[in-house]
């Protein structure tokens, strides 16, 4: 069995964000750089159905971004990743969701991966549209926002958890499949110094768009979508305390809804 685990390079949750002069993007200078929280459980439960059974021949990591990225994989790698793919060029760096799920299914269409796990969102743009438009581009089963995942003995088919309202789903599915994690599905673990160092010597393919002749036929046709500018959520306007009796105060309230909430 072969899984292939999806990452991203994303800021560090406490980090200060402020935005680029050209609007498109974030100063970067100084913000600290992690693997998206999502994926980390993604990684976790692909180095644990390793550790659980003997018929999982190889991990690999994947992601796409700017050379930064390498260390997002190389810490992939320290947790249990057998290998690792970048794919890292100009002409990537503009492509939204949907183009970046043609540019993977590309690459990874040919080379025989049983299961592909990837977090449910990101934490930076929290969209969430690659996992599923992955699969799509792959005919590939998915299941969203996994909880629980046990694959069966034969390595043939599995039973995915996920929350729903009220309730929860149990879908059980057939290899290869597509299957994006939430958050409760596992503890995600820290790399240790000695596996970090460990990393450095596993393989990591870079590729550019050079290396991927169908790489224009794949992104061309899907329109996508553009980024025009990054803009702060507008200030909020300060708090009303009303005062007086409580008839008085109940009246002013709904008046208050009513003209200046608009939520009545």
């Amino acid at each position: 069995m072969k899984i292939l685990v999806i990452v991203k390079q994303v800021p560090d949750s406490t980090t200060v964000i402020k935005f680029a002069a050209s609007g498109r993007d974030i100063e970067r200078g100084g913000v600290k750089l992690v693997v998206n929280p999502f994926d980390e459980f993604a990684i976790e439960l692909a180095v644990r159905l390793r550790e659980a059974r003997s018929d999982v021949e190889t991990i690999t990591v994947l992601t796409v971004g700017p050379a930064s990225a390498a260390e997002a994989l190389r810490t992939c790698l320290a947790i249990g990743a057998d290998n690792a793919i970048h794919l890292q060029d100009a002409a990537f760096d503009s492509l939204d969701e949907l183009q970046t799920a043609a540019l993977i299914a590309a690459v990874v269409r040919e080379r025989g991966y049983d299961l592909i796990v990837r977090g449910k969102q990101e934490i930076d743009l929290d969209s969430g549209q690659l996992g599923p438009a992955l699969a799509e581009l792959l005919n590939l089963p998915h299941v969203g926002a996994v909880t629980k995942f046990e694959l069966a003995a034969d390595g043939k088919s599995a039973v995915a958890n996920r929350r729903v309202e009220g309730a929860e789903e149990i879908v059980p599915l057939q290899l290869p499949a597509l299957v994006t994690v939430d958050k409760g599905l596992c503890e995600a673990r820290y790399p240790s110094l000695p596996n970090l160092m460990k990393a450095k010597k596993k393989p990591m393919t870079a590729l550019a768009a050079a290396d991927l002749p169908g790489f224009a036929d794949a992104v061309g046709g899907l329109g996508g979508s553009t980024l025009e500018r990054l803009e702060p959520p507008p200030q909020r306007p300060p708090g009303k305390i009303l005062k007086g009796e409580p008839e008085q105060v109940a009246a002013e309230l709904v008046a208050l809804l009513r003209s200046e909430a608009k939520a009545i």
